[in-house]
């Protein structure tokens, strides 16, 4: 009995560790998980400015980004997990009597979905790659798009109009709440960017927004043209009304964004040194020219959210360590009772040869037994409570085997430093003293 409640600090001790480091890297990869989702390993490369007569457009109004830069940071970069492109437009949803302004309408391929985390679909199927080649008119939308515009019925099936542009809804986004930001990352259209850059937009948005400054009615009012001169061509141009009537897209090959995911958070600086340089060199950019492109990333955020949850593990740690320590103590004191209590059985060893080292020995093993024996149901302890807390707690948790090897070495060391003294004070007892001892 005293033997079980002597080891019963270490146990609890033991225990703690297994379970708050479980806890912890549970923790800290669900963490990982909802940062990722969010889109901490995502890359986002933008084209690069445009200037003239030294006034700038301002970032991405060079048209520098095609889909073809995509196919090949997929096919060079090895780490880079996964990519799609990006077009952008903006413009009302409209079904029925209702409309909505979604925060985006983005036109990519089906690979979003994965590099945003996002595969899993409240209702109907994604559109495929054979969409995006075909430019078909379907689209996701997100949940903020099924309660504003639809009011929370299904949607599936339903058409949609943007830009007068009727879209089949096929599937909606499972919710995905805001970002970092405080943007709803569920006001959201998803659609080909085939369907969206060469019918909604008909240009890239840079270009729309360069060209908006000549309006429809200008293109059409002629009035003031009351005598047209030049020779008539052979084949007539199209007038101006026809010309507003039935608008020609600008099928440019560049799109607005690239997004890629890196492999890991921890490749991401390596992605960023990849996707730059084979940017670089399909751009021709020379050694002394600045790139054409900026990349954007969130490995800042993902390295101080990591930092944090390293330091609260950390601190868990500390939190179960003191009990280990305490443990140890306890082991110490027993340790020290067992050596008076039994120091006529150390006289008489001594007398028949039995050498101090031997007595050293002797004690020195009982502690690191009885501790190591406390580690072992420590760590069985330790593992219940950690299926206990995922199973009642909904709580996540990963095993931990360093945890478990750390557990059986600290414990070794308890029973080795805080058995140390006593088994070294029963070897410096004086034979004679200690058989005369009552």
């Amino acid at each position: 009995m005293r033997a079980i409640l002597t080891t019963l600090g270490i146990i609890i001790g033991v225990a703690a560790v297994i379970a708050m480091m479980e806890i912890g890297q549970g923790s800290a990869a669900a963490m990982r998980k909802s940062i990722a989702s969010m889109g901490a390993n995502n890359l986002i490369i933008f084209p690069g400015t445009a200037a003239s007569g030294g006034v700038s457009f301002g970032a991405g109004s060079n048209l520098t980004l095609t889909p073809d830069d995509l196919i090949a940071v997929l096919r060079e970069c090895p780490a880079v997990r996964n990519g799609a492109p990006i077009v952008r437009a903006r413009s009302q949803v409209v079904y029925g009597n209702r409309n909505w302004v979604p925060q985006a309408i983005t036109g990519t391929t089906p690979a979003y979905l994965d590099v945003r985390d996002w595969t899993q679909m409240a209702e109907g199927e994604s559109f495929t790659d054979r969409d995006v080649r075909n430019s078909s008119k379907v689209c996701l939308i997100g949940q903020t798009i099924v309660r504003e515009v639809f009011q929370g019925r299904s949607p599936i099936g339903q058409e949609i109009r943007i830009q007068n542009v009727t879209f089949r809804v096929i599937g909606v986004l499972s919710p995905k709440g805001a970002n970092m930001m405080g943007s709803d990352q569920d006001d959201i259209v998803l659609a080909p960017w085939t369907t969206i850059k060469y019918r909604v937009s008909g240009t890239s948005s840079s270009a729309s927004t360069a060209s908006s400054s000549s309006s429809t009615a200008d293109q059409v009012n002629s009035l003031s043209n009351l005598y047209p001169g030049g020779q008539p061509a052979l084949y007539p141009a199209r007038s101006a009304v026809q010309a507003a009537d039935n608008p020609m897209p600008v099928r440019f090959t560049n799109v607005d964004q690239l997004l890629v995911v890196a492999v890991s958070s921890e490749q991401a600086e390596a992605a960023v040194d990849q996707v730059t340089q084979l940017l670089r060199e399909r751009h021709r950019i020379t050694e002394n020219e600045p790139d054409d492109f900026s990349i954007r990333n969130m490995a800042e955020i993902m390295r101080t959210l990591a930092s944090t949850s390293t330091l609260m593990t950390n601190l868990l740690l500390f939190v179960a360590l003191i009990s280990l320590i305490v443990g140890g103590v306890g082991i110490m004191n027993i340790m020290l009772v067992s050596v008076t209590e039994r120091t006529h059985e150390i006289g008489l060893r001594m007398a028949v040869g039995a050498r101090g080292i031997d007595i050293l020995y002797q004690f020195l093993t009982e502690a690191v037994i009885l501790c190591l024996a406390g580690g072992a149901m420590g760590i069985a302890l330790g593992r219940l409570s950690s299926f206990l807390v995922r199973w009642l707690l909904k709580w996540p948790t990963g095993t931990s085997l360093a945890a478990m090897v750390a557990a059986v070495a600290v414990s070794a060391t308890v029973g080795i430093v805080f058995g140390f003294y006593p088994a070294w004070k029963a070897s410096r007892l004086d034979p004679i003293e200690a058989l005369r001892y009552e």
